[in-house]
């Protein structure tokens, strides 16, 4: 039965990377993709990790996805704030776009 929860897991962490690469490709503005990026890693690592946790075989691998996790999520919403800080600072047009003067 753990198995079973475990693949199902990690069949929707695959399934949110593929809709996040697929909004990463759609979409046109660099803050929209982000936003596709940030979303998909963060949702898609953690399920992923979490039906590996169920698959764990002793506690050092548990401890490993555990660290795997808290990595990602403080490391990806600081990346995603400095990639929105350089296109707020670089792009000529962003007010224009944001507030639609």
């Amino acid at each position: 039965m753990r198995e079973v929860f475990a693949i199902i897991f990690i069949v929707a962490g695959v399934l949110v990377f593929v809709i996040a690469l697929l909004g990463i490709y759609r979409l046109k503005y660099v803050m929209n993709r982000m936003h596709a990026a940030a979303m998909g890693d963060t949702l898609g690592l953690g399920l992923i990790a979490l039906g590996l946790l169920m698959m764990g075989q002793d506690i050092f691998h548990i401890g490993k996805y555990i660290l795997v996790i808290l990595f990602f999520w403080m490391s990806s919403p600081i990346a995603s704030h400095m990639i929105g800080k350089v296109e707020m600072l670089t792009n000529k047009d962003y007010d224009e776009r944001v507030h639609g003067k």
